[in-house]
């Protein structure tokens, strides 16, 4: 590869003043745990307000915001979760852990979600849920997807893990009739290192005071005497981490819109490359908050993918290689795994076999950065796919 300066990009985690009056302002309240403060309820009424919601629940990740959101909706032993094959491993074992049986389906081979014929063919008498994720920040099919539900009577759970503000046909992600879950993890859309929600919709109020007492030990708000209502644990996350989301939700919009104006350019750019297919889209999600500026580069060994990671990583790109097919990793067969072979799971979930095998993704700082950068980061791409 000829050597290239490597572009600059902004740093992630951003932050500045907002942040660090946040956190003086949970420090000086004095009660650093929600149950004393008010940063975790404040936070919680400005998320569900930004996305739509009637009720959010603030928790200490993304993967206890899907065991919650899978528990108060009657996931468990005896029961399946339908998910795509193609997602953060998270995903799946939320449902496993609650001793349910997870069912990989395949995904859309441009969009990369959860493909609606593939659910239908996987529902059973023991389907509990379904979990479209949006994949990057690209809203699943939800009108396909909601047609399935209202016809089996099996719920939705949105896993908005990669979608902070993103919209389906005008919708924000709580006006969807259905429970989502978000992550705050350090390199989320906005984070506080760590941290997660559910969010509930309208007519989903008794879920989400369940979801309270499940996330507090059973223990109702205004207990003193220790009575525990149900099982539950502590996910409760704390004052601090909710100061900085507070500020991090507040410039979400304006970092969407610039990631958005430069994805445009950028896959056009990439969509240029001989070899390079960049993530598709759908007009009906006409707001994709971009979490991965995703590409594929079809024809590749999953060792020459790696291969091309590295080199984009050594040229000043920050390149990963796209998640593992779930069923192709050790994590997924420990529990809950479904009574099935990896060949027979693989063969009806051919999409995500490919996309696993040969598709990259750049942070989505990179789509933060200026126009200059971005036809370099185009150009190093080219380089290294020309020599992959």
């Amino acid at each position: 590869m000829n050597a290239r300066k490597a572009p600059e990009f902004p740093a992630w985690p951003q932050y500045d003043d907002a942040e660090r009056d946040g956190l003086v302002r949970a420090l000086e309240q004095g009660q650093w745990w929600r149950m004393g403060g008010d940063e975790v309820n404040s936070f919680e009424r400005e998320f569900a307000a930004h996305h739509g919601a009637a009720h959010a629940l603030a928790v200490t990740n993304g993967t206890h915001a899907l065991e919650l959101a899978l528990q108060v909706m009657g996931v468990g032993p005896g029961t399946e979760v339908i998910v795509p094959a193609f997602t953060f491993i998270s995903s799946s074992q939320a449902a496993q852990r609650l001793g349910a049986v997870t069912v990989p389906v395949d995904v859309d081979a441009a969009t990369y979600n959860i493909d609606p014929e593939a659910v239908a063919a996987a529902v059973t008498p023991r389907t509990r849920a379904i979990m479209p994720v949006h994949m990057a920040g690209l809203i699943a099919d939800m009108d396909a997807l909601a047609k399935i539900s209202a016809d089996t009577g099996i719920p939705l759970l949105q896993d908005a893990a990669h979608a902070h503000g993103a919209r389906w046909q005008g919708k924000r992600v709580g006006e969807l009739d259905s429970i989502a879950t978000f992550s705050f993890q350090n390199g989320k859309l906005m984070t506080a290192g760590e941290g997660g929600a559910v969010v509930f919709p309208e007519g989903e109020t008794e879920k989400y005071e369940t979801a309270f007492l499940r996330h507090s030990c059973g223990r109702p708000r205004d207990d003193r005497r220790y009575f525990h209502k149900i099982a539950g644990s502590n996910m409760r996350l704390n004052e601090f981490s909710a100061s900085v989301l507070r500020a991090q939700l507040a410039r979400l919009d304006e970092q969407i819109a610039v990631r958005d104006e430069r994805w445009t350019l950028l896959s056009r750019l990439l969509g240029e490359i001989d070899g390079v297919v960049p993530q598709g889209g759908d007009v009906r999600a006409d707001r994709n908050s971009h979490y991965m500026a995703m590409f594929r580069v079809p024809g590749l060994t999953e060792e020459q993918r790696n291969a091309l990671v590295d080199q984009l990583v050594a040229a000043g790109l920050p390149a990963f290689a796209a998640f593992r097919a779930i069923y192709r990793t050790d994590a997924f067969w420990e529990l809950g795994a479904p009574d099935e072979s990896v060949d027979a799971i693989a063969e009806r979930c051919p999409h995500t076999d490919a996309i696993s095998q040969d598709c990259v993704w750049l942070h989505h700082r990179v789509l933060l950065a200026g126009e200059p950068e971005l036809h370099a980061t185009a150009e190093i791409i080219a380089d290294a796919v020309a020599r992959a």
